[in-house]
């Protein structure tokens, strides 16, 4: 266990993760939160997903979000893809940076692209050598690395198998995620014992873990991490699967603790409560309507 980082990096994933299971809203409204996430300093964020719009109808338009917004200066503009088509699309559009998913689960990952652990794996060295012929960095997002829906437990071992099959396909990042909040901070340690730190933790609330595995995460090594704004998110293909830990959330505790993530707590809030509007709904984060502990001081 090590102290606790001077900095870390949070990739934002409201656009995309936060979005995916809503009822859609427009283009026009998702650039404005967009828009409203780069106010608050967000320098990383995934956009949108190039996927079929009958299957997941939130995400109609990427390639409209894509060009509308441009490239702002000194953002990394990610874009999921499911499928060979998908990154070929991405890539065509000039994104900077694609995230693909193969899930510890057999069953999730069958549910979620209709493929077998190992059919996934083998798409994803091809995606990953097409991003590399245009210089497109790759990030492989493993999801239920800390446990699934239908199998239960994942190992330690069997995450650290799948981590270095993706890295030997090609993959130059690569996320944990614990996609139905099955993770507690023990879980994250094991894991990181024998994956080691070099890796992002996408985390979810189902549990209400999020904030003390991305704590925990901290304290271990890590130094990325996946959020969504207001805390939206959650997968169609798993149920009862909450959303993401809220970007505000770690940002407001970050804060206190003195760990800078060069994002403005109360900016955030004004962007989850914008995504609010939005979407007819509250939000789930506690931050965005309690306010960060600075407001009482």
């Amino acid at each position: 266990m090590s102290s606790l980082p001077e900095r870390i990096v949070i990739r934002e994933v409201g656009p995309r993760d936060g979005l995916q299971a809503e009822a859609p809203i427009s283009v026009d409204q998702r650039l404005d939160l967009i828009d409203a996430l780069l106010t608050a300093g967000v320098t990383h964020i995934e956009i949108a997903a190039f996927v079929s719009p009958t299957a997941v109808p939130s995400m109609a338009g990427a390639a409209e979000v894509v060009a509308r917004l441009g490239e702002p200066e000194g953002v990394v503009r990610t874009v999921l893809v499911p499928n060979v088509r998908g990154a070929e699309m991405a890539l065509a559009s000039g994104v900077d940076e694609l995230t693909v998913t193969v899930s510890a689960s057999a069953t999730y990952n069958q549910r979620n692209v209709k493929m077998t652990i190992d059919d996934s794996i083998e798409q994803v060295g091809v995606i990953c050598r097409l991003a590399a012929g245009a210089g497109v960095p790759v990030d492989a997002v493993l999801s239920c690395a800390f446990g699934s829906p239908y199998e239960g437990d994942v190992t330690p071992v069997q995450v650290a198998t799948l981590v270095e099959r993706l890295r030997a396909e090609g993959a130059t990042a690569i996320t944990l995620a614990d996609t139905t909040g099955m993770a507690t901070p023990r879980r994250i340690a094991d894991v990181l014992a024998v994956v080691g730190a070099d890796v992002g933790l996408h985390l979810h609330e189902t549990r209400g873990t999020g904030l003390v595995n991305a704590y925990a995460g901290m304290l271990y090594g890590v130094r990325r991490f996946d959020t969504s704004v207001g805390g939206l998110g959650g997968s169609p293909f798993a149920h009862g699967a909450a959303g993401n830990l809220a970007t505000e959330e770690l940002v407001a505790l970050c804060d206190d603790i003195g760990v800078s993530t060069g994002l403005g707590v109360e900016a955030l809030i004004d962007a989850a409560l914008l995504v609010e509007g939005c979407i007819g709904h509250a939000v789930p984060s506690r931050v965005a309507h309690a306010g960060p502990r600075s407001r009482h001081q």
